[in-house]
Order: structure tokens, then C-alpha cells, then sequence
């Protein structure tokens, strides 16, 4: 039986993965080829985006890696052109880069603020702007953005920047989805809350508990209502159906993927 992609060629920015495991950017590549689809994994790190490949392949999937900085306007010129040239069309763009850094309105410097906001958004304005208009050419396409929970309400992190840049990203995909629905492209949103991924040990103990890794998984599986996190398999399930044409009539839309954590009062 045909997947759900079928047929289709996947841009993937953030397919690798911090950390040894499947994080968001990884579990959505190898999903998407379990479905179908030939998919082009970017990461910064080719090592990261190898690791993905070599795990879609081992499945019998299709998939090439890229490495590339994609803040970059022609980096990310780069990478269009290398998927064009393998897959001849891009069906769906998935934005998956993104970082945070802690601070409030005193602690963060105006270049931390602009680096956030370069890293969470800039890049999802390059990589729409270089795709729309293949997308538009070929008669439709789907672009699934990833923002956060962060961008709803403050989850008792000082991430100033980040929940500003998130909100960016929200905002754009909606302004997007108006804009080209006419031209039969869809944008739409999955919201990750608290997930856990590679990121957490490798990265978040360490910002936030001194290295607590128990400490951090403990604190992050009690604030949801269902008592745990989620992990990346349901982020990946989430742009899935937004990136399918099960999902051909919707646009604009964002789906949360965080437990009920945003519903919540402390």
C-alpha cells in the first residue's frame, strides 16, 4: 500500500539530531520516508544529517544529506538547488531550526536578541522566499513551520527572545497561508511544548540545572497535565498530517503538541 507522501520530495531544514537519538528534525525524515517520500536532510552538521540518511536507508527509505548554515541567504540558495537538481520539484519545505537563549530584557545584549531572531526566524523567511515560487510554478506545495509553546505563554523560562522570535514564526506561516493559498500552497504550525529529546540531556541540563539531568526530566514531566513529555515521534506524526494531502483544505492552522501545558494555570 502507498504511503501517505507517496511520490513526494521533502526539504527538511534541522534533520539531524543534538545528541545521540531522534530528535524533532530527525523523527519528521525518517516518518516522512517511511511514508513515501524522498526526503533532503539539512543539518549544520553533516555528521547529523548522515546519522538520519544512514537510519532512512536502513529502512529502505530515500534520502540524501546536506550540511549547510541556514541563516545564510546563499546557503540556503545552495540547498535548493541541490534538492532541485536530485528531485527535479520540492513538495514540502519543513523548517525545523531553531535554539533558545535564556535572559530578559536587561540580561540579553541587543546582539544576543538579534542572533535569536536570526537563528528562530530570519532563516524561515530565506528558506519560504527561495521555495514559494517553485512551489507556485509546479501548482502547490506545503510548508510545515515548527514555533513553540513559547509563544503562547511564559513556562517559568526566561526565554524572552526565543518566545519573541517563536511568535515570528507563527505570525509569518499564518501570513504566508493568505497569501499563497490562491496558488494552491498551504503553511501551517506545529507547536512543540515539553519534549523530550536528545536536546535535554545534551544540552538543557546543563543551561538550566547545573547538569541535573533527572533533575530537568523530573521538573519537565510535572508541569504538562498528562504528567509527562512528549517526545518526537508525536511532532513528527503532528507535521505529517499537515504536510499530506489529508490536509489539503487546511492552511493557517497550528496544531499544539504539548500535553495540555498551554491550557494550564500554575
Amino acid at each position: 500500500m502507498a504511503g501517505r507522501l507517496a511520490g513526494k520530495r521533502v526539504l527538511i531544514l534541522g534533520a539531524g539530531s543534538v545528541g545521540v537519538g531522534v530528535g524533532n528534525g530527525r523523527a519528521m525524515a525518517i516518518l516522512f520516508a517511511r511514508e513515501g517520500a524522498q526526503v533532503a536532510c539539512v543539518d549544520y552538521r553533516m555528521e547529523a544529517a548522515e546519522e538520519t540518511t544512514a537510519m532512512i536507508a536502513a529502512e529502505g527509505g530515500q534520502a540524501f544529506a546536506l550540511s549547510a548554515d541556514v541563516t545564510q541567504e546563499s546557503e540556503i540558495a545552495r540547498i535548493v538547488e541541490a534538492t532541485m537538481a536530485a528531485f527535479g520539484r520540492i513538495d514540502i519545505l519543513v523548517n525545523n531550526v531553531g535554539g533558545s537563549v535564556p535572559g530578559g530584557p536587561e540580561e540579553l545584549t541587543p546582539e544576543m536578541w538579534h542572533k535569536q531572531f536570526h537563528h528562530n526566524l530570519h532563516y524561515v523567511h530565506l528558506s519560504t522566499r527561495a521555495v514559494l515560487p517553485i512551489m507556485v510554478k509546479q501548482g502547490g506545495g506545503a510548508i510545515v513551520n515548527l514555533s513553540s509553546v513559547a509563544a503562547h505563554r511564559n513556562i517559568g523560562n526566561d526565554l524572552m527572545a526565543y518566545a519573541a522570535s517563536k511568535s515570528g514564526v507563527t505570525a509569518l506561516s499564518r501570513m504566508i497561508a493568505v497569501r499563497y493559498a490562491p496558488q494552491g500552497v498551504r503553511c501551517n504550525i506545529v507547536t512543540p511544548g515539553l519534549m523530550h529529546t536528545p536536546l535535554v540531556e545534551a544540552r538543557l541540563a546543563g543551561q538550566r540545572t547545573g547538569g541535573d539531568v533527572a533533575g530537568i526530566i523530573a521538573r519537565r514531566n510535572a508541569q504538562p497535565p498528562m504528567g509527562r513529555m512528549g517526545d518526537a515521534w508525536d511532532i513528527a506524526y503532528a507535521a505529517l498530517y499537515l504536510a499530506s494531502d489529508e490536509a489539503k483544505y487546511v492552511t493557517g492552522a497550528e496544531i499544539i503538541v504539548d500535553g495540555g501545558l498551554t491550557l494550564k494555570t500554575p
